[in-house]
């Protein structure tokens, strides 16, 4: 049986140029997915209001797709920010629509905030269910723009509805998912993650000299490459700014070139930004080492990729970003800013460097950092193929997206799902874990070497473990605990000396008050801790106050202390000796690979102590055992350090 969908778009048509004021990764996102669901047997259906007279009203795009240009408001370009009043138009004739075709639509799929308006209102009068993309989320983007944001704060009501009356919300990164669940109270279940991506058959390495050669660039010069919209949040004067501190401060020429805008040609008229962004050109002195390129069509893309050496995006805020994604598959290191999407798609140290938004020093710096390093960039660009080729082509994207309008489409056709249809949870739960075990098991071992060599010369000095939580994680400090202080797997293991820490109320009160939530354990720390002892925290937070002060009190005490904690770490991961970071951070399933490694810590401790026979109890500098296990520390900070040092140079 045909599945028909229809793709919502009201301001972001597949068939808009890219790098003007509101043509960007929505656009490149609605076409390849709807290119993509074709090739999977969907029919397809796509609209977008009419910026145009010259439009049609319905247009064959592809084989299989169909773009429908609804006429609501004039018929001629309107800012974004100015299309909520012709929503209601927009919303009547897609009802229309509908009735008067042959076949119903199986699910809506929206796109931005004000298409997710009309999916809400067409359901509610058809009842077709309605999956959101929301590309940008209102209150994150007050956040930021703050007064110079324009949409009006009716957006912030209209999201709220659209999170409760949708059917699925795709988030597009980690940050996205946090933002949904935390700003506007979304139901976890209703959400599943999927990123943006890019086609190989459009997007793949052309060699450097021959990029160059189409692009009339000396083959010597050194290329820094800054490709998107020309509207402020993109940063692009970060990386105008970063560009003359590497010239002036590092003493490294190059050429910056700056590609996006609303004319072939950098006119300020049509552009206004080119205007302040050349006038800081000027006023850094890099006007001359600085290309205006203009906005460019997608089939000379590669070519811009290929030939830089660098791709620069430092945007004060991204919900994805497309194009980091798409230089990583042209086989170009990315700088980018540590916020949202970049922060997911960008490999810190693996295939680029993430920076602070707004920081262009940081960003001279790593630029910097590269242009001495040539082999560096060699490895990060082959590391960016491999990422970008194994987590972000649209034919994963697009199977993704269909597994959840399966999903939907499932749960709406009969009230008593089947037992398949009843797995498919159960499956995707599976599917989450086995990600995030077997890209913990990529990124951890030579963390998880280090602490256990680290714990284990704790227990053989006979030192002792303090161990704490943020009050999500309880049950792994009973666990550890009662393993460590027991037998684990061995019969003979007299006990190791570890403390949990206790959240009860004796400790919290009396004496003290709520603001001293840091203080919970860092008393306790400052009272049980001696100098070689090992503090150990498990967070499932970004931001777990009481573990904070413990670790910074064990700092001063003298002990050295191992962070498990997920997602980046927050704060706690800067004041922790050793972190190790599982790739997670919803809180369930980060639980359960905390509880492996807690077991698999148990595991080896026991495996190195009783592999020399003898007890820790009591262990000092002199013990057979202790200057085993100072040996074993030494050289497994070897083994870290080499495992490190591979991990960077793999290709």
């Amino acid at each position: 049986m045909t599945k028909r969908v229809a793709l919502i778009s009201e301001h972001a048509s597949p068939l808009g140029i890219l790098g003007g004021v509101d043509s960007g990764g929505q656009n490149v996102y609605v076409g390849q997915l709807a290119k993509h669901l074709a090739a999977l047997g969907y029919t397809v259906d796509i609209f977008t209001r009419q910026d145009s007279e010259r439009l049609p009203e319905i247009a064959e795009w592809v084989s299989g797709i169909r773009i429908i240009h609804v006429p609501a408001g004039p018929a001629s370009h309107v800012r974004k920010e100015d299309l909520l009043p012709y929503m209601e138009e927009f919303t009547a004739y897609l009802l229309r629509f509908c009735k008067c075709q042959r076949d119903d639509y199986d699910l809506i799929h929206a796109n931005f905030w004000m298409s997710g308006l009309v999916a809400a209102d067409v359901k509610r009068a058809l009842s077709i269910p309605f999956v959101i993309t929301f590309h940008a989320l209102g209150r994150v983007r007050r956040c930021y723009q703050r007064e110079a944001d324009e949409f009006p704060d009716i957006r912030f009501g209209i999201e709220d509805r659209i999170v409760v009356e949708a059917d699925r919300i795709i988030a597009e990164c980690p940050q996205d998912e946090e933002d949904l669940i935390r700003l506007y109270n979304a139901d976890p279940a209703k959400i599943t993650m999927v990123g943006c991506g890019f086609d190989p058959a459009e997007l793949s390495p052309i060699s450097k000299p021959l990029a160059r050669f189409a692009l009339k660039i000396p083959p010597e010069e050194r290329v820094i490459l800054q490709l998107g919209r020309m509207v402020p949040r993109k940063g692009v004067d970060t990386t105008i700014q970063g560009f003359a501190r590497l010239v002036r401060n590092h003493a490294i020429t190059a050429r910056l070139l700056i590609v996006g805008g609303d004319s072939d040609e950098p006119d300020a008229q049509t552009t206004p930004e080119f205007g302040r962004l050349q006038a800081l050109a000027r006023a850094e002195g890099v006007a001359d080492l600085i290309t205006f390129v203009g906005r460019r069509g997608r089939e000379t893309l590669k070519y811009y990729y290929s030939a830089a050496d660098v791709f620069v995006t430092v945007p004060w805020y991204e919900p994805f970003g497309i194009t980091p994604v798409e230089a990583m598959a042209c086989g170009t290191p990315v700088i980018g800013s540590n916020v949202g999407g970049i922060k997911y798609t960008v490999r810190d140290g693996e295939t680029g460097y993430l920076v602070p938004p707004k920081d262009p020093d940081k960003l001279a710096e790593r630029l910097a950092h590269l242009y001495a390093h040539p082999k560096l960039l060699s490895v990060l660009s082959r590391q960016a193929i491999r990422r970008a080729n194994d987590l972000f082509t649209w034919q994963k994207v697009t199977a993704a997206v269909a597994t959840v309008y399966d999903e939907v489409r499932a749960v709406n056709q009969s009230a008593c799902p089947s037992e398949a249809e009843q797995l498919v949870p159960i499956e995707r739960g599976f599917d989450r874990l086995m990600e995030i075990v077997q890209e913990s098991r990529r990124r951890l071992p030579p963390f998880i070497l280090e602490a256990t060599e680290t714990l284990t010369a704790c227990f053989a000095r006979g030192s002792k473990v303090l161990i704490c939580e943020d009050g999500g994680s309880t049950a792994c400090v009973q666990q550890f605990a009662t393993e460590l202080l027991g037998r684990f797997q061995s019969n003979v293991r007299q006990g190791l000396p570890i403390v949990p820490l206790n959240a009860n109320a004796v400790f919290s009160t009396g004496g003290t008050d709520d603001t001293d939530s840091e203080e919970l354990f860092a008393r306790q720390v400052e009272v049980l801790g001696q100098a070689g002892d090992v503090l150990l925290g498990i967070s499932t937070q970004s931001r777990p106050r009481c573990l904070l002060g413990a670790f910074e009190a064990a700092r001063r005490r003298g002990l050295r202390s191992i962070a498990l904690l997920g997602g980046d770490g927050g704060e706690l991961r800067e004041r922790s000796d050793l972190a190790l970071m599982v790739p997670a951070t919803d809180a369930p399933r980060l639980q359960e690979v905390q509880f492996f490694l807690i077991h698999l810590f148990c595991e080896l401790i026991e495996e190195r102590l009783m592999a020399e026979g003898a007890e820790p109890t009591g262990a000092a500098p002199g013990n057979r055992l202790w200057e085993s296990t100072q040996r074993k520390g030494r050289r497994g900070k070897r083994l870290v350090h080499q495992g490190q040092g591979m991990q960077k140079e793999a290709s």
